[in-house]
Order: structure tokens, then sequence, then C-alpha cells
């Protein structure tokens, strides 16, 4: 017999810097492909920041200083979509890639090939995308949300990339999901079952369902811009008998679940940290469980709470409110969870636990301004205003990204096998904390004032705001750069990180972001 030997992971650097090279590029490690999702996540993070830096300097004072409002529309539009299908994205399927099978003790993902496929479409398809802002009649300049007729009628040229470079990033996603419920259904260890299973697993199994459910929906959308441009179709357009207001519905119907895709894992993310470095375990995890289901559930009844002001009938607007105030229930349920977990817990702050803390308040924060906006008659009145960009600010920043840092500082010691630089790291979140909300705060008020969203000059009584929010922003951006230090300087080397690298002063560890072990209450529980 001759034994059969698995040389897929040993890619090693036997030819030189070619192999090298190579290793990264024909991989099917789950770690290397985990790893090369969140540089090129952090890369786009960049990028979209950049674009965030250059809005925020020409709203720094009314009247137009740096840009042309063409300019100024092409950036907020790459923004958006750099952000949401470049930054939080793929930062999270690098996060389930290098975690989800050492959490269910697989030996790799279940797809190792098509892992790496859909990978190294993302980098072509992000290209693809920033290109167009260098293309005849410029970058696609009609919102991240692209609402027809502006993208179909009086769009640019290069909106035909735009759209390619969506359906690229599109294919890449649903790939990912399908090799991530794969990988949870068919390669866990033997014996742990679905409950067993740590809360970061559950929400990446239910964000990858909800992948596959909306991207053919995006998809679809923007094949019928495509027709509508190129072919002669009306599905959008009045004139031949299409309506505007349908783009809006498909829009959503995938819109408003992707806005869950980008938070449900930064609750598996949070449920993991906070009984770590509260040292008990996780409060109510069967109800988180089915919290997080429930939200997904919702996620899709709700889309048209998007489009109070496009003359929706009466009884539309009446189940899109409630519907939406319902989705308030199952996540109060997780934030009394957190709150729970971390009552009278031996608490430590290190650097996760601070973004992991700073989490749930500005989380819920953001979710208070949701049910604000979800009141139909009020929502008249906030829509398109910078109330609306506060909210999904504060949803998404310290949401998506505050829970991608967490998730970064907590795991470092595992991937480095080094312990990052604590001072440093605290001097990154207390620097992104103040910055976030000295940006994101003050367009509450300039919403509710009635300044309009993707306008680049604005009227004078909404100056010393837009100061302050232009001030925070260069603030949060500039501090990014420190976390790219932080980063580079634990992989290169530092203190070496202990087996446990979490463990308390008194040796308790509660990793766990599962059910603890079965015991009864009445006696003290069983750690070591």
């Amino acid at each position: 017999m001759t034994a059969v030997t698995d040389t897929t992971h040993h890619d090693d650097h036997r030819h030189g810097p070619a192999k090298g090279l190579m290793r990264w590029v024909l991989t099917t490690n789950h770690k290397d492909i985990g790893s090369m999702y969140l540089w090129f996540s952090f890369a786009m993070f960049l990028t979209g920041g950049a674009m965030a830096m250059i809005i925020r300097a020409e709203l720094f004072q009314p009247g137009l200083q740096i840009v042309e409002p063409a300019f100024f529309n092409q950036m907020t539009t790459m923004h958006g979509l750099i952000m949401v299908f470049g930054a939080v994205m793929p930062a999270f399927v690098g996060l389930a890639n290098w975690m989800i099978p050492m959490m269910i003790g697989a030996p790799d993902m279940a797809l190792p090939r098509m892992n790496n496929w859909s990978f190294w479409i993302l980098p072509f398809a992000a290209v693809m995308l920033v290109s167009t802002l260098f293309m005849e009649g410029g970058g696609p300049n009609f919102g991240w949300t692209f609402y027809a007729p502006l993208s179909t009628d009086f769009a640019p040229p290069s909106t035909t990339f735009f759209i390619f470079a969506i359906h690229m990033l599109g294919i890449s996603s649903i790939m990912g999901a399908i090799n991530i419920i794969a990988t949870i259904l068919n390669l866990r260890a033997p014996g742990m079952t679905m409950m067993k299973m740590p809360l970061f697993v559950w929400t990446w199994l239910i964000t990858a369902y909800l992948l596959i459910a909306v991207m053919p929906v995006l998809a679809g959308a923007v094949t019928m811009m495509l027709m509508d441009i190129h072919f002669g179709t009306s599905f959008f357009n009045a004139g031949g008998g299409g309506d505007p207001v349908l783009f809006q519905h498909i829009f959503w119907f995938f819109g408003h679940p992707e806005v869950y895709i980008m938070i449900l894992p930064s609750f598996g993310i949070v449920s993991a940290i906070l009984p770590a470095f509260a040292r008990k375990p996780l409060f109510g995890y069967t109800s988180m469980v089915y919290a997080v289901a429930s939200i997904a559930f919702l996620s899709f009844i709700v889309w048209a709470h998007h489009m109070f002001t496009v003359g929706i009938p009466l009884v539309g607007e009446l189940f899109f409110m409630y519907a939406t105030m319902l989705i308030a229930v199952p996540t109060g349920v997780k934030v009394f969870n957190w709150v729970s977990t971390m009552f009278r817990g031996s608490m430590t702050f290190e650097t996760p636990m601070l973004f992991s803390i700073a989490f749930v308040v500005l989380f819920t924060i953001g979710g208070f301004s949701g049910l604000m906006l979800s009141i139909a008659p009020a929502d008249f009145q906030y829509h398109d205003t910078y109330f609306v960009v506060a909210h999904f600010h504060y949803v998404l920043v310290p949401g998506a990204i505050f829970a991608i840092f967490a998730a970064t500082y907590y795991w470092l010691p595992k991937w480095t096998g080094h312990m990052y630089d604590e001072t440093l790291a605290k001097t990154h979140f207390w620097m992104s904390f103040i910055g976030m909300n000295l940006t994101f705060f003050p367009m509450h008020f300039i919403g509710l004032a009635g300044m309009p969203r993707r306008i680049p000059d604005y009227a004078l009584q909404f100056a010393d705001f837009n100061m302050i929010a232009s001030i925070g922003g260069f603030m949060f951006g500039v501090t990014q750069f420190l976390f790219l230090f932080i980063v580079i300087k634990c992989i290169k080397g530092g203190e070496k990180a202990e087996a446990k690298p979490w463990d308390g002063a008194d040796g308790l560890e509660w990793s766990l972001p599962s059910p603890a072990p079965y015991h009864t209450f009445t006696t003290p529980p069983d750690v070591k």
C-alpha cells in the first residue's frame, strides 16, 4: 500500500521567491485565505476611508472648496460601495475562514479550492470598481444605492463596468457563503451538536443563508439595469411602461438583509469576547441563537421602510412600520444578555473588551435612532437628511468596524504567537472612539435641522457642526494607520503569547462563548 499524504496545505518556500508568491496564489489553507481576506479588506478600508476624507474636507466649511459637485457624488457613491463590498464583508469572511474550522474542530473549510477562487475574484472586482473613476465621464455618481433612472438614463459610460464589478463581488460572496454552510453542517467534531457551537459560528451560519438568499436579488437588479442601458428594455423607465419604484423594491429587498449581513457576525464576535473578559459564561446562550435567527427572518420583511416617501399605500406603510419596530425586540434581548454577561463579572478592560463595550453602547444608540426612523410619519421629515447618515454610521462603524477591531486584537495572539502592544492598542481605541463620536454625533443635529445628504455645499447655519464632524473624521482616519502599525509590529515579534493569552491574574478563564460545562449551580462550577 502506498501512503497517501496530503500536500495541499504544505506549500512552503522550497523553490525560491516564485514559490513563495505562488503559495499565496494557489493556497487552499483556510488560515492563509483568511489572512488574505483580512489584508484585502484593510486595503479597501483605507481606500474607502480616503474617499470619506475627501467628502469631509469638502464639507469642512460652506461653499465649494476642493472638488466639483460631480466628483463629490462619485466619492459618496464609491465610499459606500467600497466600505460595504470591499471592507466589511471580506473582513468578516476572513475572520470566518480563520476561526470557524478551529472553533468546530474541522481540519479546514469544506471546499478549499472554491475558497481560494472566491477570494481571488475580489481584488479584480475591486480594481474594476475603482477604475471606473478614471474612465470617460467619471465613475458612478448616483449614490451607493444606484437608484434608477439616475443609474440607467443619466449614467456615465463607466456604469457597465460598475455592474460587472458588482456581479463579481456577489459571486464571491455566494461562494464564500456556500463554503461556510457546508463546513459548519458537515465538518463539526464528534459530539459538537448545533446548540454547542460557539455563537460566532451560529451567527455566520445564519449570515451565510442570508447571503445566498439576497445576493441573486442584487444580481437581478443590476442585470435589469444593464438591459435598460444597452438593450432597449424598460424595466425602470416609466416612459416605456416600467416603474422606477420597482428598482427600489428590488434593491432594498437585497439591501436591508445586507445591513444585517454586516452586523450579525459582529454579534458573534462580541458574544465571544465579553464572556472571556467578564470571566463568566455568556448569559442566555439559547435565547441568543433564537434572537439572531429572528433578526435574520425579520430583516426580509421590512425592506420598504427605506421607501416610506415613495407613495406606498397606507396599509403598506403601517405593516412595514410595525415589522421594523418588531426587530427591536430580539435586538433588545441580545443587548440585555450582553449586559447580564458583564454584570458582576470579574471584568478586566483589555483592548478587545473596550471595543466590545463600545460596540454595545454605540450600536444601541444606532438602534434607537433606527427606531425613530421606523415611525413612518416622522420618517417623512428625517428622510434623506444627515440624520439617516448618522443612524447608519452609528450602526456600521461601532457595529461592524469596532467588532472587527475587537476580533483582531482578541485573536492576534492566536494568529501570530505574539502579544500586541497594549498601550498602543488602547490609544488606537480611544482615538477611534472619540473620533467616531465627534464625526457622527453632530450629524443627528444637522439632520434634524434639515441638512440634506449627498450635497457638497450647505447653508451657513450648519457650518459649526460640520466643522466638528470633519475634525472627528480626520482624527478617526489618521488613527487607523496606528492600527496598521500595531498589527505589523505584532506579526514581526514582541512578547510571546501564552497558550491562553487572556487568562486573568487569578487563572480563571471563561473563553467559551458556547454553553458552559453542565453542572448544577448549587455548588460552584468546576473550573481550574
